[in-house]
């Protein structure tokens, strides 16, 4: 658990933060490229009323791939680290009668009681998930 503020950096190198910002705990999520030389980095600053929660569970998919996904959840804010393409894409979380249903600009990745799907919400609404997967383990 994170505390009820934190600083999260999306990038493999920690960001100079302000030093007001200094005692908060930094976690590192994702590499945003932008060419193939270079890559870029976002903070986010979290608050929440109470503890932040950040887990990684890795899934087994259809097409024999592995997936490893983070999810922080950190109320009124939840978000998952999907990898896509090769890219980690982050995901807002949003309306769902069912499991967490998180979206990612074309994207939306759904997950419940173990299973989750990757589609691609231009594609027509009867079309084949990109992948399909199942939780195979929860890391804390």
């Amino acid at each position: 658990m994170l505390s009820p503020k934190a600083l999260i950096a999306v990038g493999f190198s920690l960001l100079a933060v302000p030093a007001a910002l200094a005692q908060a705990d930094v976690t590192t999520l994702a590499t945003v490229p932008t060419t193939p030389a270079a890559s870029a980095a976002l903070t986010l600053t979290l608050e929440s009323a109470s503890n932040i929660e950040r887990r990684t569970v890795s899934y087994l998919c259809n097409d024999e791939s592995a997936l490893s996904v983070q999810y922080i959840n950190a109320a009124p804010n939840f978000l998952a680290i999907v990898p896509v393409e090769g890219q980690n894409l982050v995901f807002a979380t949003t309306l769902s009668a069912s499991g967490a249903r998180y979206v990612s600009g074309p994207y939306e990745w759904w997950s419940h009681q173990g299973e989750a799907t990757l589609r691609d919400l231009m594609q027509d609404e009867d079309a084949v998930p990109l992948v399909t997967c199942t939780e195979a383990s929860n890391t804390p």
